[in-house]
This record gives C-alpha cells, structure tokens and sequence, in this order.
C-alpha cells in the first residue's frame, strides 16, 4: 500500500495524490540525490474526519522492527569534539553533524501524528508517507526554493542557527547563519543580476527559534532545476566547503542520512516549490528514529549541541500519538 498525505505550508487543507494519472506530483530526494521516491496522480483534498474515520497505525505497517542502538551522549559530546578539532584545523566556517533519536512504542496513531504536526506548525510542509516498504513522517519550513510559472520569480531562504524561543541571539548562532546567507547569495548571483536579500530576522517554528533572511529574484524557467542542485545541500545541512563537509559527514556518521536533509519537490499549476526535508523522522513498526542535528562551528558547545538536538527531536516527538 502506498499512500501520501500532506499539508502545504499556511493552508488548512490535507492533500494526497490519487487517481490515474501519470503526473508526477510529489518527489522526496535523499540528502545525496541517489534515491528518489516519486508520487504520481492527481492531487486531492481529503477530510480530516474521512483520516480520522479510518487511521493507520503503526501495527498495519509491514516495515520490519528495527534492532538499533542510538549514540549515547557520551559518544556524541565525544565525537563532536573531534569535530570540531577538524574545523579548527582546516579552518571551517560551518560543519552539520547529525544523530539518530530511537522512540520505541507499542503502537502509534500516524494519521493523528500527522494531523497534530500540521496543527503544531501551520507554516511548515507537513507530510506523512508510506512507499517501497518506507514510511517517513515530518514538518518543517524551509524553502530551498519556490517558482512562480507565470512571473519566473525565484524565492529562497537562509535558514541557521537555533535556540528556545525565550534565549537571546549570541554571535555563534550569527556566525552559523552567516555562511548560509553567503553561500546563497553567491549562488543566485549566478543566475540573475538583481537579487533581493532581506535583513536577517527570527523565525519561530514550534518550541524553538532560527535566524532567517530572505531571496527573492528573477530566473531563466530552464535554469531552475539548475540552481537547486547547485544549492543542495545548502551549508544549513552540510556545511561550507560542499564537498569537504559531504566527506567529513561520511566519516562522523555511522549510517545514510536516506531522505532527512534531503529536499521535497512539489508541482502545481501555478508554481514549482521545493522544501528541505528536517524535522523528520523514519517509521517501523516499532519504533521511530528521529533525525536531528546541527551546525557546528569553532565555539559550539558540545553540551550546548547535544541540548539543541535534544529540542529538535522533541519538535517531532512530542506530537506523536502513542497508543497502549
């Protein structure tokens, strides 16, 4: 069974893919771009009552039980130590680690799961989806690129730097955010000569805050698919140089990112909309394994790191619907 619900970011409505059709509506693509997992069909409202009447649970799901020891937070500090003597060494602005957060249950309400993150971050792209023996649920309100068909008006977003809503900005989080901006702004300016960029302000997404700027410019329709792959990954969830963090990423995690960090392609009629995938997590049967990291830089804090994907994993988990 292969099913997908989702939510555009600051609409009411719940969409899926269905009916004969061979448009291609959705795609998810893996954080290394070498899977991809396309959703044909035509795209439809469906009810919150008509998901509520029937959910999927997690006992429905032929996913395997998953055997998995996650990284404890002695290994983790420890790790990010020697990250960030590699920064230091190489003189990095910004490298993106990540771990893995395993929730076990007995059973879980994924319809519901998906219906409390919709309502918990109404700006965000929400989905829930069941493909190839995966299913992957997540929210998040990144931009890493919108197309407007008819004004060929190109929109992106800087996006770094986290901390709880009530904590003042420091400059680690500045510097963090910095070679986003940078490495974004200089990618555009590959495209088009005129790019708007917007002053750098807060952007809330549920129990935590980010830095955020804004891009706005005018593109070549046949340069789009062009500029994505040349801001993915972006240093947000990388890291700054490109292929240098890739490699070091390879080394300090022990496992495939699969499809968290990676971006979410969506069509309609009137735009092209892609949407980095974080805030996320991979469904068995059993369990759940959250995917959460940060960016490190020469002043991060490993105690303050292992807090600040302790508050990621929580965006996620606190919206699951546990069942006895």
């Amino acid at each position: 069974m292969d099913m997908l619900y989702f939510k555009l970011p600051f609409s009411d409505q719940i969409l899926t893919t269905g009916e004969n059709s061979d448009r291609n509506a959705v795609n998810f693509i893996s954080f290394n771009g070498k899977e991809t997992l396309n959703f044909f069909g035509n795209i439809s409202t469906v009810k919150k009552e008509e998901l509520i009447a029937e959910p999927l649970l997690s006992d429905q799901l032929s996913i395997p039980p998953i055997n998995f020891e996650e990284e404890s937070k002695q290994d983790y500090l420890q790790k990010l130590k020697q990250v960030i003597a590699l920064i230091n060494a190489n003189h990095l602005a910004k490298l993106v680690i990540s771990r893995r957060k395993k929730v076990p249950f007995e059973k879980l309400n994924l319809t519901e799961s998906f219906l409390n993150l919709c309502q918990s971050y109404p700006n965000a792209f929400s989905y829930l989806f069941l493909k190839d023996g995966k299913s992957w649920i997540g929210a998040f309100s990144e931009v890493l690129g919108k197309f407007n068909k008819k004004t060929s008006e190109f929109e992106t977003m800087s996006l770094a730097g986290t901390l709880p809503l009530h904590e003042e900005w420091t400059s680690k989080e500045i510097e963090e955010q910095k070679p986003v901006t940078d490495y974004i702004a200089k990618v555009l300016a590959h495209f088009s000569t005129e790019v708007q960029q917007s002053e750098t302000y807060s952007h809330e997404s549920g129990n935590i805050k980010h830095l955020r700027t804004d891009f706005k410019t005018v593109i070549d329709k046949n340069d789009l698919e062009q500029i994505i792959s040349a801001l993915h990954p972006t240093p947000a969830v990388c890291g700054i140089p490109k292929q240098f963090c890739e490699e070091a990423i390879q080394k300090f995690e022990k496992y495939p990112r699969n499809f968290y960090a990676g971006y979410i392609r969506y069509e309609d009629d009137e735009t092209v909309q892609y949407f980095v995938n974080l805030r996320c997590a991979e469904l068995f049967s059993n369990a759940a394994l959250l995917y959460v990291g940060g960016g490190i830089t020469a002043d991060s804090s490993p105690e303050n790191e292992w807090r600040e994907t302790e508050l990621k994993a929580e965006a996620i988990m606190k919206n699951l619907d546990f069942l006895n």
